[in-house]
Formats: structure tokens, sequence, C-alpha cells
């Protein structure tokens, strides 16, 4: 070994060196956070979505063994909210109509769904509510969705007319107006969905927020404690950033078409 190499060693690194090795490690640390918060989100929303398609399977199951939806359940008694009467159970159904039919949440203690919180509300993968509507369409004095048929005369030949699912939150709240369609008005008698991961934060403040969006805001409706966007139109599309059109989106939404609801009561033998 030559004299300068032994003092190279005996020397060790350079600043220079050192700071190119922290930049590397440092560089590699924060792809690893980032990779691993990706899996996060990812895993929760795939939980939220198996949450979401269990309660819709039990909305199903109690509407053949009910003959009839349940109501959803009004605001929970917890902050943001602060409704004192909020039990996670639904509130009307059978001869008494729905208190909530477009901004309630999903009647959890009503159905059987796990897992839900100290309250008895259905919970998504970030331990936010799940949200809940039933059509309110009525076609007699008492028919609709919510009251048993055998009070109530049902028909296959009865629809919903007033649920839509848009792409993007247009210029009506009883149509998606200008904007594209996701669903016919006539097809979904029923939507359950998750507000995404964003409202968490928000709730806390203010029911007002859940992301920065009109697609968004679309969804969070509310009738206590002050009514807020209780009108049949949702939107749905693929999840988009701040400054997207239409703002952040992230929330998670299936829904009950009105054919599915009635081959299931039919396969049962609820229905002729």
């Amino acid at each position: 070994m030559s004299a300068t190499t032994s003092r190279r060693a005996a020397r060790g690194f350079t600043l220079t060196e050192l700071a190119v090795v922290f930049t590397i490690v440092a560089f590699l640390l924060a792809s690893l956070l980032y990779t691993l918060s990706a899996q996060t989100e990812q895993r929760a929303r795939e939980s939220t979505t198996r949450r979401l398609e269990e309660a819709k399977d039990l909305l199903l199951a109690f509407a053949v063994a009910n003959q009839r939806l349940p109501c959803p359940a009004p605001a929970p008694a917890h902050a943001p909210f602060n409704n004192a009467g909020g039990t996670g159970v639904e509130s009307g159904g059978g001869a008494t109509a729905c208190t909530d039919s477009y901004t309630g949440f999903l009647p959890a203690k009503t159905i059987g769904f796990q897992p839900v919180d100290d309250t008895g509300y259905a919970l998504d993968a970030w331990g936010n509510p799940i949200r809940y509507a039933v059509s309110s369409t009525t076609w007699s004095a008492t028919g609709r969705f919510t009251n048993s048929h055998t009070a109530t005369a049902w028909s296959l030949t009865q629809a919903p007319n007033d649920l839509v699912i848009c792409a993007a939150l247009g210029a009506s709240t009883t149509t998606c107006g200008t904007a594209a369609t996701v669903t016919n008005q006539n097809l979904v008698v029923a939507v359950v969905w998750s507000q995404g991961k964003n409202f968490g934060p928000n709730a806390r403040g203010s029911v007002a927020l859940s992301g920065s969006g009109s697609d968004e805001l679309a969804n969070n409706k509310h009738r206590l404690p002050s009514v807020q966007n209780n009108h049949a139109v949702f939107v749905w599309h693929a999840p988009a950033p701040t400054g997207a059109t239409g703002g952040e989106y992230d929330d998670l939404m299936t829904w009950i078409p009105v054919n599915l609801l009635y081959g299931r009561m039919v396969s049962a033998g609820v229905l002729p």
C-alpha cells in the first residue's frame, strides 16, 4: 500500500463524501416513506370499499327480511354534528316517512353492520361515519321504498325518480344538468358512501367542509346541526387532487339499482 493510500485511509471520509452519502440515504428514506404512505392509503381505500359493499349486502338482506329498505340514521351525537338523538338507528320506516332520506347515515344498529363507534355509527377505514341515502319517491299516499310492500303494494314497474349519480356537480340540484350522468334518474334506490380521508380533519371544525371542491361538497349532506345540500344529486368519479376541476375528490361510493333490489326480493319469494 502506498503512503498516499495509507494517509487517505487514516483520514477517513471527507465532508463532501459524507454529504453525498447523507443525501443518498435521505433520498432513499423519503422514497420509502412515500411508498409506505401510498400503500397505507391504498389499503384504507380498499378496506372502505369492502365495507361499503358489505353495507350494501346488509341493506338488501334487510329488504328481503322486512319487505322494505331501512331509513337512514340521523346525524351522530359526537362533534361536529352534536345531535343529541343520534344513536345509529334508522329514523322513520314502515308507515313513517324517513327524516333523513338524503342527508342520513348508515343505520348500523338496524342492519347489524360492524365496525361501529361507541355511539353505534358505522365507520370507514379512516374512522369517519359511513353515509346512506334512500329514495323518497312515492307512488301513492304512503307508497315508498321504505314502507313494507305488505302494507303498500309494490310493483316491479315502480321506479325511483329522485336519486341520481353525476360525474360532476352541475348547475342543478335535481338533475345532472350539463354534467355527465353516471346513472339514470329512475335507477338508483339507495346510495352508500364514504366522504374519504379528507373528511376527518375538516369535520372536527365544521360540517360545511369536506375537502375544498364543489364535487365533494355535493356529497356532504346534512340536516343536523343545520340543513346543507339536502338534495338527491350525488357526485362520483375517480380521485382527483387539489386544483382539479371540481376540486379535490377522494369520496368512495356504491349504490343499489332498483332492479337489483327487486331481483333479490323475487329470488327470496318476497315479491311475485
